[in-house]
């Protein structure tokens, strides 16, 4: 299929961009890597009266790692988490999670803040935004603001982001000393979105005791899902297959799964427990390494 008429504007600065977007608010689609909108222009899914394509724009192709956070700029590509030095050593759940998207031609031109502005709830990197506490920097025509990833996905491909705004910036904090991540996902062949993915984050005391522990999910809500009763359950508590074990059905009772051609929801729940108990293992071995 082909995509319906639009119009085609090529800024060249962030204030275009602004202009434009604050000239058609709604009728107005932001194109960066395409990888998402692409398909949903030539399903006609998506129908914008104007294409605004900020590749043009120079200066936000940046990773910039520094000792307090990694900032991404809003064109920064997605094979570049794997390209990276820094990011799999201070940042790993990023680098884990990278190879799982798409493929590496997807790769090469998505990119990573466009992949949390599309919001697919099969997608890996807004799990992993809500796990790491990133926060997003956006600005508008009413001036810039930041905002955490778990405040910032609202419903089904739905954000925070208003028509007149463009996500600048994604800035992930370093992780707190002791501490392990894993990403774990199923889908039906590689480069498939995820049926259910969950990112695990670990924080070990001194005494070997879940300090913290973050619990996201991709695939089994029309959100990134944090489990927070079971990161409760096992906070304070020293890691075990066991606790693991009910963590992990915890979490698959409180998730919001739905059926489709893929999947029953009853198979994603049983995928939460499995992926879950994985995942936590391998998130404490790995905190136990960096202790």
């Amino acid at each position: 299929m082909k995509p319906a008429p639009f119009e085609y504007a090529a800024p060249e600065s962030v204030e275009e961009v602004l202009e434009l977007l604050g000239e058609h608010g709604e009728e107005a689609k932001v194109l960066a890597g395409g990888q998402s909108l692409g398909p949903l222009l030539n399903m006609r899914l998506a129908t914008p009266g104007v294409l605004v394509d900020i590749n043009r724009v120079e200066g936000l192709s940046y990773l910039r790692s520094g000792d307090d956070v990694l900032a991404v700029g809003a064109l920064a590509r997605q094979r570049s988490i794997e390209r990276s030095i820094s990011i799999p050593r201070r940042w790993p759940l990023l680098h884990q999670a990278a190879p799982y998207i798409g493929h590496v031609a997807i790769r090469n031109r998505g990119t990573i803040c466009g992949s949390l502005a599309h919001a697919d709830p099969a997608a890996e990197l807004p799990a992993v935004a809500v796990a790491l506490g990133a926060r997003l920097r956006i600005r508008g025509a009413r001036g810039e603001r930041e905002v955490e990833a778990g405040d910032f996905f609202v419903n089904y491909m739905t954000t925070d982001l208003a028509p007149d705004e463009l996500l600048l910036e994604a800035r992930f904090p370093p992780l707190p000393p002791r501490t392990g991540t894993s990403w774990k996902e199923v889908a039906r062949r590689h480069g498939d979105f995820a049926l259910v993915g969950v990112a695990a984050v670990v924080t070990l005391a001194r005494d070997g005791r879940c300090e913290r522990v973050r619990l996201v999910y991709t695939g089994v809500a029309p959100t990134p899902f944090e489990a927070g009763d079971a990161e409760e359950m096992l906070s304070g508590e020293s890691p075990t297959q066991e606790l693991f074990g009910e963590a992990a059905e915890r979490a698959a009772r409180d998730c919001e799964p739905g059926s489709d051609v893929h999947a029953s929801a009853a198979y994603r729940r049983h995928l939460v427990r499995v992926l879950t108990k994985r995942a936590l293992g391998e998130a404490v071995r790995r905190a136990r390494e960096e202790g």
